[in-house]
């Protein structure tokens, strides 16, 4: 039984039905279903699965966030239980769009596949600057710093960001990931980025692997 309600939730929430999502979500939990259960199995499960075919161009941009809406719904469901659980994240982000450019669909999206993947993310938005970073991520105790740019023109910040970082002393404190459509895996080692993908997808999957392998 347990199985069938987690499958039912993969699959509504990879159609982004965020009601069903959350009526099922606290039906599994009135079941007594474990919520770490609930969380893997029922809704990151499902995202993954959208994750994969955003990835292979079998799904687009606006089902990718009515199914991270749902996802969302969900896991709102899960919260408490979750903290009493105390379920650790594997690790914690700071991540936004660089100075200058105000783009987040691409950041957004990383986002919810970075906490598919299990991440705490802090999100701090768009036209962010170098100080804004740093400050946030030595305040949380952030693994990664995560950054976006959509225009040719800031790009430019990513590298800034990066200088700030070792003028501040911090730069080997954190793994440095960028990404976003003009930003190339030779720009990203121009400016000594650690991490560079090119979609949303795989940025989790490289973002996991660089904070276990730490």
């Amino acid at each position: 039984m347990a199985q069938e309600i987690l499958q039912e939730m993969s699959a509504l929430l990879q159609k982004g039905k965020a009601k069903d999502v959350k009526r099922l979500a606290q039906e599994a939990l009135d079941q007594g279903i474990d919520p770490k259960e609930i969380l893997n199995e029922g809704l990151l499960s499902g995202m993954m699965i959208i994750g994969e075919k955003f990835k292979n161009n079998e799904v687009f941009v606006p089902e990718v966030l009515v199914a991270a809406r749902a996802m969302s719904a969900g896991t709102k469901i899960l919260e408490e239980k979750l903290m009493e659980a105390g379920v650790e994240p594997i690790g914690r982000v700071v991540i936004g769009t660089v100075k200058g450019d105000l783009h987040d669909i691409g950041k957004n999206l990383v986002i919810m596949m970075l906490k598919a993947a299990g991440f705490e993310v802090f999100d701090l938005g768009v036209d962010v600057d170098a100080d804004t970073y740093i400050d946030k991520a030595e305040e949380v105790n952030a693994d990664i710093i995560g950054m976006s740019s959509l225009l040719t023109t800031t790009m430019p910040a990513m590298k800034e960001v990066i200088d700030a970082m070792k003028a501040r002393g911090v730069r080997e404190k954190y793994i440095v990931m960028v990404g976003g459509a003009p930003v190339t895996q030779a720009y990203a080692d121009q400016i000594g980025a650690d991490i560079y993908s090119e979609d949303a997808a795989t940025a989790a999957e490289k973002a996991k692997a660089a904070v276990l392998a730490k």
